[in-house]
C-alpha cells in the first residue's frame, strides 16, 4: 500500500553535516564587495582579512589575549598545524570519541611518534575526561560530528593545568559555549556551523600556546604551511590577516556576510538559540517514535548540531542498507539532502541542525522520515 506524502515541504531540503547550508537570507550577489583579483596584502584585501579576525573575535567572545589567524586547508589544516608546531614537549593524552578524532592520533602515534595515552570511547559516547592528566597536553573534539555527542561543558578541565588543551571545535564554534580559559587552542572552518566556504580554517591560541611555540622547537622538520614562529619569535602578522598563502577573497566575503548575517539573529546567543531549538524538535520527534532513537542515549551529551540517529525496528535485517534506501527517498522526493550518516559510523541518519537551519524546515522533514520509514518498511 503506497503511504499518503506529507503535504508540506522544507523550503531548503539542506540538511548536510558539511558544507553546510548557508544563512537563510544568503544570495551572490551579497558578495558584490569582493576584493576579487586584487592582492591579498594590498590594504583593501589586508582590511578584509582582518575584519574576519575582529568579527570573529568579537561574535564568540575570544579574549583579547588570544591570538586568531587564517590558515590554509579548512579545520584539518588548522589542527595539523596546531598538532605538529605544539606537541612533543612533553606526554600527550590524545581522546577520540568520532572519527576526526581518531584521525589525530594516527598523526601522533605513527607520523611523529610522540610519548602518547590514548582514551577512546563508542560512537554515542565519551571518554570521562575528569580522569585525564592535565599536566600532559590533551588533544580532543569538542562535538562529534560524526558520532553525534559533544561535551556539555569544561568544567573537567582545572584552569591551572601545567600542559596544553588542544580543542577541534569544528562544528561546535557558534553553536556552544566554549570556555576560552579552558582551551589553548581552538580550530574550526567556515564551512560548518556559519555555512561559509571551505578550504580556510581558523586557528586560535591562547597565551601559553604562544610561549609554547616560542620556547619549545620540534624535533621533527616544519614545511613552510606549518611555520608560526621564526627566529623563536611568533609570526604576528599571521594573526593581523596576513596569511600564510593566499586565500580566497571571494571566500573571505562569504565568511563577512555569515558573519554580518550571525550578529543579526543575536550573535552567538542567538545561534546557539536556533540550533538548541532545531535539536529538541527532533529529540521530541524520537520521543513519539519507538523505530528510531539517537545515537547518543545519555542527553546530557547529545550534540545539537550534528544530531546523529539509528533505526532500532525489529524487522529492519540489514540496518546499513535500510538507512542508505531512506536517504535516498528523502533525497529523491528533494526534502532531506546529504543526511546519511558518516562512512565510519553506524549505520543510521545525521541532520545538521546548525543555527543556518530553519526550525520550520526541520518541523517539515520530519514528517516525510516517517513517510520514508513507513513505506520503506513496508515494501
Amino acid at each position: 500500500m503506497d503511504m499518503k506524502q506529507p503535504a508540506t515541504r522544507p523550503a531548503n531540503p539542506r540538511f548536510s553535516s558539511g558544507p553546510c547550508t548557508k544563512p537563510p537570507t544568503y544570495k551572490l550577489k551579497a558578495l558584490s564587495g569582493a576584493a576579487l583579483g586584487r592582492s591579498h596584502r594590498a590594504p583593501m584585501g589586508k582590511a578584509k582579512l582582518k575584519k574576519v579576525i575582529d568579527e570573529t573575535r568579537e561574535i564568540l567572545g575570544i579574549p583579547d589575549d588570544y591570538r586568531i589567524g587564517i590558515v590554509p586547508a579548512s579545520d584539518t589544516g588548522a589542527f595539523e598545524m596546531a598538532i605538529w608546531s605544539l606537541l612533543g614537549e612533553r606526554h600527550v593524552e590524545m581522546v577520540a570519541w568520532e572519527s576526526f578524532g581518531a584521525g589525530w592520533i594516527t598523526d601522533v602515534a605513527q607520523q611523529l611518534k610522540i610519548e602518547h595515552s590514548v582514551h577512546t570511547a563508542q560512537y554515542g559516547e565519551i571518554v570521562d575526561m575528569a580522569e585525564l592528566n592535565y599536566d600532559n597536553d590533551v588533544c580532543f573534539t569538542w562535538n562529534g560530528t560524526t558520532s553525534g555527542v559533544r561535551l556539555p561543558d569544561g568544567n573537567m578541565i582545572p584552569a591551572n593545568r601545567g600542559g596544553l588543551t588542544l580543542c577541534d571545535a569544528t562544528s561546535a564554534a557558534f553553536a556552544m559555549e566554549l570556555p576560552w580559559n579552558k582551551l589553548d587552542v581552538v580550530t574550526f572552518s567556515w564551512q560548518k556551523v556559519l555555512g561559509g566556504e571551505a578550504a580556510h580554517g581558523m586557528l586560535i591560541l591562547s597565551p601559553n600556546a604562544v610561549k609554547r611555540l616560542e620556547q619549545y622547537t620540534p624535533a621533527w622538520p616544519l614545511p613552510k604551511i606549518f611555520r608560526l614562529t621564526k627566529g623563536g619569535k611568533l609570526i604576528e602578522s599571521i594573526f593581523c590577516g596576513e596569511t600564510i598563502n593566499t586565500p580566497s577573497m571571494l571566500a573571505v566575503e562569504d565568511y563577512l556576510f555569515t558573519l554580518d548575517w550571525a550578529r543579526s539573529v543575536g550573535g552567538l546567543k542567538g545561534l546557539i538559540n536556533r540550533s538548541e531549538a532545531n535539536a529538541k524538535l527532533i529529540a521530541r520527534f524520537v520521543d513519539k517514535h519507538e523505530w528510531i532513537d539517537h545515537l547518543a542515549i545519555n542527553p546530557a551529551i547529545r550534540s545539537t548540531t550534528s544530531v546523529c540517529l539509528k533505526f532500532t525496528d525489529d524487522r529492519i535485517t540489514d540496518g546499513a542498507s535500510f538507512a542508505k534506501a531512506i536517504a535516498k527517498r528523502l533525497e529523491e522526493e528533494n526534502i532531506a539532502l546529504d543526511i546519511g550518516s558518516y562512512r565510519d559510523a553506524p549505520p543510521g541518519l545525521r541532520i545538521w541542525c546548525g543555527g543556518t537551519v530553519e526550525t520550520s524546515d526541520i518541523a517539515a522533514m520530519l514528517p516525510w522520515l516517517s513517510w520514508a520509514f513507513e513505506t520503506e518498511i513496508n515494501t
